[in-house]
């Protein structure tokens, strides 16, 4: 049995829980080494087991570590759950209400965050496929001719893609943001089918063996936009610098924050300094206001301060960082492109 699977067991005991629903894809995957491509009920208890889908059945038969069945009812399913005295059932936070007012009326539940709390922590393998996919993403992005290149934002985009799956990614791990002018006020702007303006930025990543990459990178070309990059940069390196196990979660966004807000720029820093990421390209915990997560060695965490000027133009700086004694940019990128 994995570790991860013992360490829930044990939560679910002291919880006084006799077993864990897992539906989430990147969950199932997590837990049993088995990726669903259609509906999967993963439960974790003394004899896990996978509820897969007939389409699946050759896949999570060739993948998982744990005993696959057949799904072939809920009728089924919560019966085998009572016959092995399941009574106190722990759901995950994603779990789809659809979903669980099949099993409300049977079993008592509540909502817990055990695989949360796993996935916090990765492994030396899983920090090891997060640096393989930031460096393909990171080599993809200096095939990109931006200086010189006449395609439109969408061209540029759609070359991105093409560069990292030639150079060994799955895919894309969101969809990549290429964007420019005053659109690049918009932190979470669609490439468009218009010529690169200035400033240019870029936000994007990949997939390596199911983990996922994210940087961001702006060009700047103007004197203005160049007085707003270089508080960003301040923003982006402090804030780094700041990151060490056991301080909060919210202390390093407040670093970020506090440096943009003495500029005169707080209210257009408005969204977090950061998020995990792993399987899943926005995973816990958050360099958030809000966010008191204690640091922890293992932690995977972008650090992306941003000023958005609307109407005007917008700075983001991305990268990833891997927390040991310290916190360690992956990649070697530099932030200054242009």
């Amino acid at each position: 049995m994995n570790l991860h699977i013992t360490n829930i067991l044990k939560d679910l005991k002291n919880d006084d829980f006799d077993a864990y629903l897992l539906t989430q894809f990147t969950n199932v995957e997590y837990i049993s080494n088995y990726k669903p491509t259609s509906f999967a009920f993963c439960i974790i208890k003394e004899n896990p087991i996978i509820y897969a889908s007939g389409m699946d059945m050759e896949l999570a038969m060739n993948n998982s570590s744990i005993e696959v069945r057949e799904y072939e009812s809920f009728d089924v399913m919560i019966g085998d759950l009572k016959e092995d005295g399941v009574k106190r059932l722990a759901i995950e936070p994603s779990l789809p209400y659809s979903t669980y007012i099949k099993f409300k009326d049977d079993f008592t539940i509540d909502s817990k965050t055990y695989i949360d709390k796993q996935r916090m922590i990765k492994t030396p393998e899983e920090i090891k496929k997060i640096s393989q996919a930031t460096n393909i993403a990171q080599k993809s992005f200096l095939q990109l001719d931006i200086l010189n290149n006449e395609n439109t934002e969408k061209e540029v985009a759609f070359d991105l893609v093409r560069y990292m799956i030639e150079n060994g990614a799955q895919k894309e791990s969101f969809d990549t943001i290429v964007t420019s002018g005053a659109n690049s006020s918009l932190p979470h702007a669609i490439p468009e089918s218009k010529k690169l303006e200035k400033p240019i930025l870029i936000d994007w990543g990949c997939i390596f063996e199911g983990y996922c990459s994210d940087n961001t990178r702006t060009m700047v070309y103007t004197e203005r936009q160049q007085e707003i990059w270089d508080i960003v940069a301040e923003a982006h390196y402090k804030a780094i610098k700041s990151i060490k196990p056991g301080i909060k979660c919210c202390e390093v966004d407040k670093v970020a924050r506090d440096i943009i807000s003495d500029y005169g720029y707080g209210d257009k820093f408005i969204h977090s300094t950061g998020h995990s990421l792993g399987l899943d390209i926005h995973e816990t915990p958050g360099f958030s206001t809000r966010d008191e997560t204690i640091i922890e060695e293992g932690m995977v965490i972008t650090v992306e301060p941003g000023i958005y000027l609307q109407g005007e133009f917008g700075i983001r700086l991305e990268d990833t960082v891997s927390i040991s004694r310290k916190g360690n940019v992956i990649g070697d990128l530099p932030l200054d492109i242009g």
